[in-house]
């Protein structure tokens, strides 16, 4: 049955004719049709921050000689993002289940704004040459400060709005326009920057969303939650105090397990990004082979979650679903490190990277509502943005090993690098002994209850009780 703004899922097919309110609360859980819109909201927003981590990365060059700065400067405009979020992982984790969805997602909007407007703004000409990179700083710190009220927001989103059949979907869709930003910035920023003089153009290009979708989240998200839960589970949502659930969590052998080996997986991930054109450059592979294989890695990857998201949405096989494509993504990574130190093998290294993306991108999501399902009824904030920090904190210790294990080469009569030739041969092989590491451990040590499925089953149990029990009230009496 549906209204204007919502459907209706009964519970029961057999509903009393005058239920008081708390009975029409148990035997109907509700779905609206505006949860797509707050989904879409996040999605955009979601993107356009990412956007804004990644734009000076793909045209280094170019920024570096507008800005007067040195290309490690260049660097930490993208890496101010990764410092940023660590200590306020906290913080947001707290706002999302304290302050709710509303608050946080409209907050986040208008530090992207900001930031992206800040940015713009270094380009004035009242501004002198010196200040430029300081005040383009500010703007990448304010996009770093919208990063966590964004990126922790899907599991919380999937679970106060969408029933129990669509949350992992809902939690794919919004995780996955990240590496969709990331993806259109490695495209956007070289098309529109060929010389240093046309990065206003590019900061432009990347404010005027960003101020569209502040608009539209402000005027458009007018509740944190919908006026009635989409199951039984989205009532108690958030229900433990954020001290409390962290105390929880951390007593939870099968969320500590979770926290370790897909951290780690995060931080592997971070790692293969970053460091991908570094590592084929050495072996002669141009940087436009080194985008493309980028690209295919999030195709593919967002492909795969696609479809990952939809299965377990039907099937609620969440610990099979991750612990296939974890140990698929381990392959893939060993391959990667094999074929990564080989000279001419463009469709080999491509197929492994759009493999390494496919699997390894589409356990993202489902991890994430795994770590819901091993903790409820702790907040879904709190499990999902411990995993993320987990993520941030692995993968800056995961980087500074690999760039340390580095050594320099003599003159390489194939190396595309420019003046520094690194061999990449060691830090690649411990990536790749790292991913099989923390999957075997994840495959052997991991085991746990659907938490939140149960309690919406014992839910759903009791709904029917009540409803049997109504109907005898009703029913007429018989003498004997």
């Amino acid at each position: 049955m549906e209204n204007n703004d919502n459907e209706a899922r009964p519970v029961s097919p057999e509903v009393p004719r005058n239920p008081n309110t708390e009975l029409k609360k148990l035997l109907f859980f509700k779905v609206y049709k505006r949860r797509w819109f707050v989904l879409l909201v996040l999605c955009l927003l979601n993107c356009s921050n990412a956007t804004l981590w990644l734009t000076f990365a793909p045209v280094a060059d170019q920024s570096a000689q507008c800005l007067a700065v040195t290309l490690e400067e260049i660097n930490w405009l993208s890496l101010i993002y990764m410092v940023v979020a660590i200590p306020l992982s906290f913080v947001t984790t707290w706002m999302l289940d304290t302050l709710g969805l509303r608050i946080t997602l409209i907050l986040g909007s208008w530090l992207n704004m900001l930031g992206a407007f800040v940015r713009f703004f270094s380009m004035s000409e009242i501004l002198t040459l010196q200040v430029r990179y300081p005040v383009v700083m500010l703007g990448q710190t304010l996009g770093a400060l919208a990063q966590p009220l964004i990126i922790f927001t899907p599991t919380k989103l999937a679970a106060l709005w969408f029933p129990d059949h669509q949350r992992a979907t809902a939690n794919m869709i919004s995780s996955m326009s990240n590496p969709l930003g990331v993806l259109l910035a490695n495209i956007i920023s070289p098309w529109l920057v060929q010389t240093s003089a046309q990065i206003p153009t590019l900061l432009l290009a990347y404010a005027i969303p960003a101020c569209i979708i502040c608009l539209v989240a402000t005027v458009g998200i007018r509740s944190g939650l919908p006026p009635t839960p989409p199951s039984a589970s989205a009532e108690s949502s958030g229900s433990e105090p954020f001290v409390q659930g962290v105390k929880l969590l951390l007593t939870n052998k099968a969320y500590l397990v979770l926290l370790l080996c897909f951290g780690s997986g995060i931080a592997v991930f971070t790692c293969f990004s970053t460091l991908l054109e570094q590592i084929l450059c050495v072996q002669g592979y141009t940087n436009n082979f080194a985008g493309l294989c980028g690209a295919l890695f999030i195709l593919c990857g967002i492909v795969g979650a696609a479809a990952l998201g939809l299965y377990v949405d039907k099937t609620k096989r969440f610990i099979e679903a991750t612990k296939i494509n974890m140990s698929f993504t381990a392959l893939a990574c060993i391959g990667f490190s094999v074929v990564s130190l080989m000279q001419q093998q463009q469709v080999a290294v491509a197929a492994v990277c759009s493999l390494f993306g496919f699997f390894g991108f589409s356990i993202y999501p489902v991890a994430m509502e795994l770590s819901v399902e091993c903790s409820y009824p702790v907040g879904e904030a709190t499990s999902a943005g411990l995993i993320f920090l987990s993520g941030q904190v692995l993968s800056v210790l995961y980087i500074i090993l690999l760039q340390a294990l580095t050594f320099r080469l003599a003159d390489s009569s194939v190396s595309t690098c420019g003046n520094a030739v690194l061999s990449w041969r060691v830090p690649i092989l411990l990536l790749a002994g790292l991913c099989t590491l923390f999957t075997c451990c994840f495959i052997i040590c991991f085991h746990t209850r659907y938490r939140r499925l149960e309690a919406e089953e014992q839910a759903s149990y009791r709904t029917e009780r009540i409803n049997s029990s109504t109907d005898s009230d009703h029913a007429p009496s018989v003498d004997t």
